[in-house]
């Protein structure tokens, strides 16, 4: 007796092995990520800043660890939003990726009108490196830290501070000093870094919250003064240098940290083999030696670990803006 397929079990069956070749067959893709394609690192920040130095750091070894070649790409200005935002609208594929600081967590609080969700347009991968701002003026301008808040509490308003761009990890850690100092002073946002330092060495500026990898070689050469570290603890590459809190200043540190992040919907399995070539990247001693040398130390820690970071930073960083009273015309 010979029985005739039934249809709807034929369509059942067909439907799931479609589904099944489909899974596998895109399991076998991620497996095979990146396949060669050429990776992209978008850095919202100017070259020399620390973000974009760790980023480089990181760029040159990621590259032969996944097989393929990383490339970064400054893309500055608003704060960091800029090169944020073209990472939020790329593909969710692995092949572009943003290197962005502490300072990605403000902008929600100051760019009411963000073109992307800093936590649901995002998938956070890791943090990759902690860098103490350090405290740095003009030679001459000032004795010490207490100096410094003596005479803008005596002039108040009539100083000013720079910052690599409104909400950027040296604007807040200039702000977490302000308000901890209880001092009044204008700010002054650059596009990035370099630009800053530049103008404190000149005069024009009276102080700055810069990235220790930046401003160290200044620091040696006499270009700039440090007077403090923002940091809880001290710097290991200047351990004579006082944190702001002994300087005089309780409650004034201020953790700035470099971070790697996808946009959101990346495959987990990506997400998941970038985290775990950063962390072996960042646990390198010989990498560690650099790191030391400017001042920074690895930071890492897993996604999932790292999403519940981002998610209690934001709201800390929401408080100080409101502090501050930070607001971006």
């Amino acid at each position: 007796m010979t029985f005739a397929p039934h249809r709807g079990l034929d369509r059942r069956l067909f439907v799931a092995g479609t589904l099944a070749a489909f899974a596998i067959g895109s399991a076998h893709a991620q497996g095979d990520w990146p396949r060669g394609q050429s990776i992209r690192l978008i850095v919202p920040f100017t070259a020399g800043s620390g973000t974009d130095i760790v980023a480089r750091l990181v760029a040159e070894r990621l590259g032969p660890a996944l097989q393929t070649t990383v490339v970064v790409e400054n893309k500055p200005g608003a704060g960091g939003t800029l090169g944020a935002a073209q990472v939020a609208k790329s593909p969710a594929d692995g092949y572009t990726l943003l290197v962005h600081s502490a300072g990605h967590l403000v902008n929600p609080s100051i760019y009411p009108n963000l073109s992307y969700d800093t936590l649901k347009d995002f998938a956070g991968i890791t943090p990759m490196a902690s860098l103490p701002n350090v405290l740095v003026t003009s030679p001459g301008k000032f004795a010490d830290v207490k100096d410094l808040v003596a005479q803008a509490k005596a002039k108040p308003g009539g100083f000013n501070y720079a910052s690599a761009g409104n909400g950027s990890a040296t604007h807040m850690n200039a702000e977490v000093f302000r308000l901890a100092a209880g001092i009044q002073a204008q700010h002054v946002p650059f596009r990035g870094t370099p630009e800053a330092m530049t103008e404190v060495m000149g005069g024009r500026i009276d102080w700055f919250f810069a990235p220790m990898v930046s401003a160290l070689p200044l620091i040696k050469d006499g270009k700039l003064k440090a007077l403090a570290v923002g940091t809880g603890k001290r710097s290991s590459v200047q351990p004579e240098l006082p944190t702001t809190v002994e300087a005089g200043v309780p409650g004034s540190e201020y953790l700035f940290w470099v971070g790697l992040f996808a946009p959101a919907k990346t495959p987990k399995p990506v997400v998941d083999r970038v985290q775990a070539e950063v962390a072996k990247i960042m646990a390198a001693p010989d990498l560690k030696d650099r790191l030391d040398k400017l001042g920074a130390e690895p930071f890492t820690m897993p996604s999932a670990q790292f999403d519940k970071f981002l998610a209690d930073e934001t709201a800390k960083s929401a408080r100080v803006v409101k502090a501050a009273g930070i607001k971006v015309d």
